[in-house]
């Protein structure tokens, strides 16, 4: 979900919460999957391998068309495999609100559906995936199981999303196990509050939305509380307001007191649900607004999740650096977004707000767990880079991701289409005209659909410039595993010492060392949109600290093209690289000696 529009409330203290946790949960430590670096491809599944190029706005199903599981073949997993990807992200499976109509399944009113197609953050039925995606709809599940066969035999892992913040108005499990009770089935809708009660009521108030029109939209009395902890029966457009907030046992207008013992009936019924899909083959969970759910249910979940699946994953989906150590030392999540800090310093970066130098205070600020952060320049949240509201360009996009993937051992994220340069300018609809692409809507990612070419996966029609930029994210996105020092080294950042220096000064070049007993790794990255030569200084001290041998015939061998660029060293011991980066270019070189 978006985290725009939003109110966040500071949890607690974390003793109060964990207090009834056992201790042997509160030092849970999370177990990385491998040795391997996490390096994620995310895929928008009814966008990604939609042929129809239709693209009317706003159109209906019949007329866009949508992709499906059965057309991500195993030619396009392959594809994706080689590019360096561990796992996919599919994005959009769960059944969630649609104003599209099947046999069996009716059509949500457009009051309560944000698109045609509907948010895919707007969960209809925990229990079910999204009728959309199957070629045959009474067949759907058994679709799905397919491609996460397919997917393990790639040799991928697979992810989806689990949102635990909120369901869709209109939700109503038809395929739940008998069981179990649906979300709501037990609640007292007499009560504003009650710990055990699945929803948040506004008892006497009847919901009106802004989207509201003549008399055929949907009802409901009492209302419920908006997903974006809006206490209102009047949600504004720019609220949650198709969806309702789940109660975990907070009482939010009760100063946020907690009642966790006993345990919420919440906590129970999204225990089951990561286990349903758990026993389905999937790797992993990226967790949607996961500090919008209390850290106790994440601790006691996760904590539960991997005494059977051990190798389970979890991503939190977090834009509050305070609650990063909360939620991966008592939550036991594997990884965090680092999108308040390293997203936003890398765009102020890549459009020119900032100087590359601004790059230290990343890693500064997630010191001593940076390995457990995942890194990215795009999401389906965010807007496009070569979009007129960020770069107008891809390219900005390259120097950017070589920082993201090789910065630290912590995780690294594509967002489909990125690699060929996608714009957001289509589907239009729902999110209108504002450099994303739309998750709201039916359509198509037209530089994506070059690459698919017609469920061919080969990229023949893209572009020579796709072409180009493709080969470079591929070369960049093998990196982080095929290198012991990206994938499990030490990190030095060189510019406490270069950005006095001329090229630094302009605020367009960041470098830095990766490391271990057996390589040394020089980075050096160009957010100009002119080729630089750069005179990169390795200080004496980093010398020491790795333990790299230095003589007159130390050479930097530059990985792309194989050249070897010689060293000086100085008389007080630094020792000085001389490169040339090309324009939005990176040098990525590794040092040897002969």
């Amino acid at each position: 979900m978006p985290y725009r529009n939003l109110l966040f409330f500071k949890i607690k203290p974390i003793c109060t919460i964990l207090r009834m946790i056992p201790a042997k949960m509160i030092r849970f430590e999370s177990k990385l999957l491998s040795m391997n670096r996490l390096v994620i491809y995310q895929l928008f599944i009814r966008l990604f391998t939609n042929t129809n190029t239709t693209n009317s706005p706003d159109g209906e199903l019949a007329v866009n068309g949508c992709g499906k599981f059965d057309h991500i073949t195993s030619k396009a997993l392959k594809e994706i495999h080689d590019m360096g990807f561990t796992h996919i992200w599919f994005t959009g499976v769960i059944e969630h609100s649609t104003t599209s109509f099947y046999d069996g399944i009716e059509a949500d009113k457009a009051c309560i559906v944000k698109g045609k197609a509907g948010s895919p953050y707007a969960i209809r039925d925990y229990y079910d995936v999204a009728a959309d995606l199957s070629v045959i709809q009474t067949n759907r599940m058994k679709e799905f199981e397919a491609l996460i066969f397919r997917t393990h035999e790639a040799g991928l892992k697979a992810i989806i999303d689990f949102i635990p913040n909120h369901l869709a108005r209109t939700y109503k499990s038809e395929q739940r196990p008998t069981d179990q009770d649906d979300f709501g089935q037990g609640d007292d809708k007499t009560l504003p509050f009650h710990p055990q009660n699945n929803f948040y009521y506004l008892p006497g108030e009847s919901l009106c939305l802004p989207t509201a029109s003549g008399t055929d939209c949907f009802q409901e009395t009492p209302a419920r509380v908006t997903g974006n902890d809006c206490f209102t029966s009047t949600p504004s457009i720019n609220d949650w307001y198709e969806t309702i907030k789940l109660n975990y046992g907070i009482d939010y207008l009760n100063n946020r007191s907690e009642h966790f013992d006993p345990i919420p009936d919440t906590w129970k019924k999204m225990n089951h649900v990561l286990s349903f899909w758990a026993e389905k083959g999937v790797d992993g969970f990226r967790c949607d607004m996961a500090a919008m759910v209390p850290v106790a249910f994440w601790a006691q979940a996760i904590y539960t999740m991997k005494k059977k699946w051990n190798d389970l994953l979890f991503i939190a989906e977090i834009y509050e650096p305070w609650l990063y150590s909360d939620f991966l030392n008592l939550g036991g999540f594997d990884y965090l977004y680092d999108k308040v800090g390293f997203y936003d310093t890398l765009r102020n970066v890549m459009t020119g707000q900032a100087p590359a130098t601004s790059i230290s205070d990343c890693w500064k600020g997630v010191d001593g767990f940076g390995h457990r952060m995942l890194n990215f320049i795009e999401n389906h949240d965010e807007q496009r880079i070569a979009s007129k509201y960020f770069c107008h360009s891809p390219l900005p996009g390259i120097p950017a991701t070589v920082v993201a993937s090789l910065i630290s051992c912590g995780g690294v994220m594509l967002y489909n289409g990125q690699e060929v340069g996608e714009d957001g300018a289509l589907p239009l609809g729902y999110s209108g005209d504002d450099g994303r692409t739309s998750i709201f809507d039916y359509g198509t990612m037209p530089s994506l659909d070059r690459w698919v070419n017609d469920g061919n996966f080969d990229g023949r029609t893209l572009t020579s410039d796709e072409k180009k930029l493709r080969e470079t994210y591929q070369f960049i996105t093998r990196l982080p595993n095929s290198y012991r020092s990206f994938q499990m080294g030490g990190f030095y950042d060189l510019m406490w010492l270069n950005h006095p220096l001329t090229q630094f000064t302009y605020g367009k070049v960041y470098a830095f060392l990766r490391y271990d007993k057996t390589e040394v790794m020089l980075v050096a990255v160009n957010f100009s949109n002119e080729a630089l030569d750069a005179d990169i200084c390795i200080p004496n001290h980093a010398i020491n600290l790795i333990g790299l041998k230095t003589h007159k015939n130390t050479t930097v061998k530059e990985l792309t093209s194989g050249i070897h660029y010689r060293s000086t060293l100085e008389p007080n011991g630094d020792l000085k690289v001389k490169t040339n980066i090309g324009a939005y270019g990176f040098f990525i070189g590794e040092f040897t000696t002969y």
